[in-house]
């Protein structure tokens, strides 16, 4: 399986592409520099896959690229973040 993590601004969230077939997204609200996530989703028959982890990743390593801050209202983001904390640096409180 191979993962590619994706940016769609026009519908602001990351998405994720399994094999080429789109597999999830996790949405935004843009905040300037800041991005409140507000829920993430994967396709059923991609869970247990370690999908959404790939996804939560990729999301936050480009987040860290550009140089932007995340605000984690989504519960997933929020626990993902929690138990690697190598990304607490990239929270802030909302804007």
């Amino acid at each position: 399986m191979s993962f590619l993590v994706e940016e769609n601004p026009a519908k602001h969230r990351f998405e994720i592409l399994v094999d080429d077939a789109l597999a999830g997204f996790t949405a935004y609200l843009p905040r300037g520099e800041v991005l409140v996530f507000t829920h993430t989703e994967v396709e059923d028959r991609y869970q247990g896959q370690g999908v959404g982890a790939a996804l939560i990743r990729g999301t936050l390593d480009q987040v860290r690229a550009n140089g932007g801050r995340v605000v984690p209202r989504c519960p997933f983001m929020a626990a993902f973040i929690e138990r690697h904390p190598e990304y607490a640096d990239l929270v802030v409180d909302a804007p």
